[in-house]
């Protein structure tokens, strides 16, 4: 027999009993320093999930009653069939008592569709954010289940660019995607999500957006639908409310972002969607992927028809709910896509010529001169009402100053905001008082000023400067929040070539780099103008 060690020999020696309860607690100690390694493990590779907000407050928090609410609303709705193929939609995302129905309508379009991927973008509403967050976990929960985040395009939203990150706090009480999620695991159940939020109204966000969504939607080797998570204009009263998002739902109609973003620019807070950002930079990237329409299939406010969405599910009762009409908020749903019909070709500067006859020519000067005249004088802003349709067309305008042959003043409105001869009077209050390069033209001096008047046709982008034609085309230049434009008549003026021109158009009016315009560090968009005046 050989020798024992130590530990065996006091084995040996201790009863049979304590023997048995020693080897007990070393199996129990192993099995359990087992079972922590395997928790540690587990626990390291957790798939991490987005637990709800707004379950219980915004969409009802039972798997039944939200299953039937959003059933209810997709079934019930009726939309204009989209003739094209849809790449992005613009939804709605107040509670669903309020908006539920309006963002069925949007959802109704693509219901059973085969997208990859959704990806939708929402404001951050609670936390300032300056560029955008991206969600950056592997499920999201909400009471209809799990639905997969794609992480294959959140890592490559996240590497994209430094202003794109994950921000737990932004994502931490925020509604504006989540609302959008349930309609998603209804009408697309095998489709996946990813999740953007947009921080300030910039020019430079949503031009981060759109790179950011054309570049990622050109290289995935997947469907992606967009989604736009934005409500309208905000507590204003319901007959503004309306009048307001009208406004705006005719603008986006025209398919053109960069005029829309300088449209909102002019307005206040509660008149701008509170999802800009998303709409803007989605608008440019849908077009970037060969979007040519955009089309409002439905529109309300949340003084039109209320749900409470249990009693709505069970169609117990449809009827009005009390709300204040004093502070209402605007809901629409929409569809950005490429249309499969054939358009005619429009000739822009066709559509230009005889704009506007001599008669009609005549009255826009004439309710300029009366606007100088009544509010030089006597601080008076004139009252007009014209019938004639073509001075009711919403139309770009500029006022011009002269005084002897010298520029006085000259302000106007690169896109209309309402009736022209509404935005004659305007502007010719605006270019003789608020240019900022003159003093007010006093009373003394009217009997001395004629009037110019430029109305503009819609503007087009280019990337090609040697399409600007000296004389027939205006410029406008955009970097960012700099830009400067040159009406058509400043070439034939000063005898400018298109070189020149367009120097000075970026220097001196735009604030940028002289070259700008060749190196491609700005956006330039040409338009004509019909010209007319006093003399």
């Amino acid at each position: 027999m050989g020798k024992l060690t130590g530990t065996s020999l006091r084995m040996k020696r201790l009863p049979a009993g304590r023997q048995a309860a020693i080897s007990c607690l070393k199996i129990a100690s192993s099995l359990a320093l087992l079972a922590m390694t395997n928790t540690i493990f587990t626990l390291a590779f957790a798939e991490e999930t987005k637990q709800p907000v707004v379950a219980g407050s915004f969409y009802p928090a039972d798997l039944k009653k939200l299953k039937t609410v959003v059933s209810d609303f997709i079934d019930s709705a009726n939309p204009d069939p989209i003739n094209g193929e849809i790449i992005a939609l613009i939804l709605p995302h107040a509670g669903y008592e309020y908006s539920g129905h309006i963002a069925g309508y949007g959802i109704k379009l693509i219901q059973g569709g085969k997208f990859d991927t959704v990806i939708i973008i929402g404001p951050s509403h609670r936390v300032s954010l300056k560029g955008l967050a991206v969600l950056d976990k592997d499920l999201y929960q909400t009471p209809l289940g799990k639905i997969a985040i794609d992480k294959e395009i959140t890592a490559n939203l996240l590497s994209y660019n430094k202003n794109i990150s994950y921000n737990k706090q932004v994502f931490a009480s925020e509604h504006s995607a989540e609302v959008e999620i349930p309609f998603i695991q209804s009408a697309l159940p095998d489709s996946k999500i990813a999740v953007i939020l947009t921080g300030e109204f910039s020019y430079d966000n949503c031009l981060l957006l759109r790179d950011a969504l054309t570049d990622i939607a050109r290289s995935a080797k997947k469907k992606v639908l967009m989604v736009v998570s934005t409500d309208m204009s905000h507590y204003n009263p319901e007959r503004a409310a309306k009048n307001i998002d009208g406004i705006t739902i005719k603008e986006m109609e025209k398919l053109q972002p960069d005029i829309l973003f300088t449209e909102f620019l002019s307005l206040s807070a509660a008149e701008v969607p509170c999802g800009a950002t998303g709409m803007i930079g989605v608008m440019m990237a849908a077009k970037n992927l060969g979007a040519n329409e955009l089309k409002v299939v439905k529109y309300a406010t949340s003084a039109d028809t209320t749900f409470d969405p249990f009693d709505f599910a069970q169609g117990q009762s449809r009827a009005r709910r009390g709300i204040d009409k004093n502070a209402v908020v605007g809901y629409c749903a929409a569809a950005i896509y490429k249309s499969r019909a054939v358009r005619p070709q429009i000739d822009k500067e066709k559509q230009m010529e005889g704009l506007l006859n001599a008669k009609q020519k005549k009255r826009l000067l004439e309710i300029a001169r009366q606007t100088l005249e009544g509010y030089i004088k006597n601080g008076k802003i004139s009252e007009f009402k014209e019938d004639d349709p073509a001075l009711n067309n919403n139309l770009g305008a500029f006022v011009t100053l002269h005084k002897h042959g010298d520029l006085r003043g000259c302000i106007g409105n690169m896109v209309g905001q309402g009736p022209l001869y509404l935005t004659i009077r305007d502007m010719a209050i605006e270019s003789s008082t608020q240019d900022p390069r003159f003093s007010p033209v006093s009373a003394n001096e009217l009997k001395d000023i004629d009037i110019e008047i430029s109305v503009l046709s819609p503007m087009e982008q280019i990337t090609d400067p040697s399409k600007i034609i000296m004389g027939k085309h205006g410029v406008l230049v955009r970097s960012g929040f700099r830009s400067g434009v040159f009406l058509p008549q400043v070439a034939t003026e000063t005898g400018w070539d298109r070189e020149t021109f367009m120097n000075n158009l970026c220097a001196h009016k735009a604030g940028l780099a002289e070259n700008a315009w060749k190196s491609g560090k700005c956006d330039i968009f040409i338009f004509t103008a019909e010209i007319f005046g006093e003399k």
